[in-house]
Order: C-alpha cells, then structure tokens, then sequence
C-alpha cells in the first residue's frame, strides 16, 4: 500500500483564510482599517456593493454627519471592527502568545501553522462559517481517532465482546476523556465568542442551565417545552422509539458509531427529506453546546489537522503520545450474569471438554470467615480460578477468571493494519470467532 501525498492538499485549508480581502467600511476613503484584521465573509458582500454603489452615486446628503459620528480614533475603530465579527480573524494568529505555548507544549509538528490551530479552538456554535469553524477538520478527526484507536484495541486483544470493545472505545476517545484531555492540555474556554478574543481561548456559544431565567422572566429553562429530539439514521427511527426495540450488538456494529451509539441526523438527512422541516426548526432552535461536546469538537479538528498539515505518520505518533498511551484496565469493563452458563457454551463451541469445578483447598470451613478456593478444570487443563466466602462465590469467580483468560488474550507481537504502509511484509493478525450468543 503507498501513502499519499496531502502536502498540496493541505493547502486548501489555509486558503480561505490567507486570501487577500479588505474589510471595507462605508466612506473607506476616510478611515482606513489595517490589513490584518481583514477578513473574508461571505455575508459582507452585499453591504461592501452597497457602499460602493452608494458612494458613486454621489449622494452627499447626510454624508457630513455620518462622517462625523463615526469613529476617527485609529485603536476605536479597530475595537469596533473586531466586535463585527463571530470570531478572531486568522491574521490575528501570528500575534497570540497563548497560540504560540500551546502549539509548543502539544510538540506539534512545525508544518501545522497557527491559522490552523486558532481554528480548531472556533465551534461551530460560535462561528456558522464554514469556511472559519472547525466543523469539517472536526469530521476527518473523528474518523482518524476511531481507526487508530479501534485497530489498536483490536489487534492487542481480538477475542473481546463487542460490548467490551465499545466500552473502551469511549474510554480512550470518548466525549468525557477527550474533555479531559483538553483541560490537561490547559486550553482555556472564552466566556463569550467574538473577533476581539484572544485566538488561543476555545470559543463556543455555551448551553443555557436549565435553572437559568428565560430573558429575565420568571420562567426557566427546563419549564420550556422541550425540543424534539433528533432521530438517528437507522431504519424506521420513529418506530423504534414508539415500540422500544432493543438495539442488540449485530445492529450496533452495522447502524452505530465507535461507540456503539446511535447516529444523530446531520444536515444533510434534512435536505433530503423536506418532510422533516418542522423537526429540523426544532433543532436549530435549541442554540448552544456544552462544555465538553466543544472540548471534544476541538482534540477531534486537531487531530484532523495535523494529518492534513504533517501526514499520516505525524497523526499516528500523535494519537499515540496523547490517547494510546493512556493505561486502560480493559479487566474492568467486564460484566458477566451468568459466567457459568457461558463457560459452558464457549467450552462446547471450542470443542473442549465440559468444565467442571473442584475444591483446590479451603481453610475455616466452620468459622465465621471461611475461605475457599476452586478451579475450573476442562479434562486436566484448568481454565480458572477463584476464592471466595462460600463454594458458589469461589465457582463463579472461577468461571469469570476463566472467561476473561479467554476473552483477553494478546499476542506477543502485535503489529496493526495502518503499519503496512511502511514498506514490511504485512502478517496477518488473529481473527476471533466472536463473543459467545446465548
């Protein structure tokens, strides 16, 4: 397999941003505004036109005072440019210090410039442009972080349920580890967004708390009626929350994400469905994300970036140094009803013999604290075993200290599918039948 070459792709990321614009108030002749709080939007051509038209029409009237009332202080009408827009202008960039630490102590690869990096710390709650928020690098990021990620759990342990397997895909990459990941990092959240922040805050348009007054009304938030719900992308949605059908783990892994959730409707579902306008208003009309989801958006646009910027070998180490590196008891994430009931069905689906449970020894049989120890055997190999306070406490830790020897097993050597790239000869890795259905 041969790598691609992203170096000239990633230049489409820049260019909305670097392209050479003006941001031209009304009488541009008599104030000037510098170059490097310029910005392109697409909303400012219409005014721009306008202006233009207006002034070579040569309509004076008025023009003395409209003249008079707007500001001739170089530092006030620079205030009041930024304060026109949704969020900081690119070119502020270069000047952040809080940019500059960051992009440092994250060791980023130099070829991610700082335009780049201000725009993964702009939602897209804070800014609808496209062109400016970090919806799409968002997007890549998420795909990237889901391949690193679930190769890497998947080739140290093949044999894990699925279950297991979503469980810690949301603790490596999940909303609430990617949360925390960007507090480690000290990424700081703007109160408000706007083009006078500082580029190095994350800026989002918070969620209102539900306990919060309602434009200085007695009402609260949660006394609103509530906003419908989006609906997730698989088949007959509607039906599914009226019947209550149970999502079982075939269905997971064919309609839902990394983590075994469902996938909400995006923009797209909506303009292909016109019947779904009510619902869509609904939608939009519920502005505002929380602190994590914009936490999240943000290490998800920056793992985006860096592959665009740097290459996939640069998003690979850096998936690893921050995310993979992170110890995870996958022991724990374990939860069996009936473990003797499927020791029992893995020991017939692998053909061995049935097991069976015999004391290994017990002391205080008739005290008030007795121990006991017991094993599982198969014929004469022992899968597990356990102690405990009673003979059918010490049988099912035996049971489930055999069904996690089985579950968890990792190769010595583990090599995963995105190393192929390297020039090696690729090995194939080990594919289990799967988790055992009762």
């Amino acid at each position: 397999m041969q790598s691609l070459r992203l170096l000239r792709w990633s230049g489409s990321i820049l260019s909305p941003h670097t392209r050479p614009c003006r941001f031209t108030p009304l009488y541009r002749h008599r104030v000037q505004i510098p170059p490097h709080l310029t910005r392109l939007q697409s909303y400012s051509a219409a005014t721009l036109q306008a202006a233009e038209e207006h002034v070579e029409e040569g309509d004076e009237s008025g023009s003395t005072e409209e003249i008079e009332n707007y500001p001739t202080n170089f530092s006030s009408a620079t205030e009041e440019a930024l304060r026109r827009l949704p969020s900081p202008p690119p070119s502020r960039a270069q000047s952040s210090s809080r940019l500059s630490a960051l992009h440092g102590r994250l060791l980023l690869p130099p070829r991610l410039p700082l335009e780049t990096l201000a725009r993964c710390l702009v939602d897209c709650s804070a800014d609808a442009n496209a062109n400016f928020n970090n919806a799409s690098l968002s997007i890549l990021g998420y795909d990237l972080l889901g391949l690193y990620t679930s190769e890497y759990i998947l080739c140290h342990y093949p044999r894990l349920p699925n279950e297991v397997l979503f469980a810690a895909m949301s603790a490596y990459v999940g909303s609430k580890t990617l949360a925390a990941i960007t507090r480690e990092w000290g990424v700081e959240i703007a109160a408000a967004p706007g083009g006078e922040v500082d580029p190095g805050y994350l800026q989002c348009v918070r969620q209102e708390p539900g306990n919060a007054s309602v434009d200085g009304t007695g009402l609260q938030f949660k006394e609103l009626p509530k906003v419908a719900k989006d609906l997730s992308v698989r088949p007959n949605p509607e039906l599914q929350q009226q019947r209550g059908w149970r999502r079982g783990a075939s269905s997971k892994t064919m309609y839902d994400d990394y983590f075994g959730d469902e996938i909400k409707r995006v923009e797209q579902d909506y303009a292909k469905r016109p019947e779904l306008d009510n619902e869509n208003a609904d939608r939009q009309a519920a502005r505002g994300v929380t602190v994590e989801q914009a936490s999240t958006a943000f290490v998800r646009a920056l793992m985006g970036a860096i592959y665009l910027h740097a290459g996939r070998k640069a998003a690979y180490n850096f998936v690893k140094a921050h995310i993979l590196s992170r110890h995870l008891n996958v022991s724990k994430l374990f939860e069996f009803r009936q473990p003797t009931r499927d020791l029992s069905k893995l020991c017939a689906r692998e053909g061995f013999e049935s097991p069976v449970a015999r004391i290994i020894s017990e002391t205080g049989r008739k005290s008030r604290t007795p121990v006991f120890v017991v094993g599982v055997f198969a014929g004469k190999d022992k899968l597990g075993e356990g102690a405990g306070g009673s003979l059918d406490e010490a049988r099912i830790r035996a049971a489930i200290s055999a069904l996690k020897g089985w579950y968890l097993y990792s190769p010595l050597k583990v090599r995963v599918p995105s190393q192929a790239q390297t020039g090696q000869a690729w090995e194939p890795v080990l594919i289990d039948g799967g988790e055992v259905v009762v």
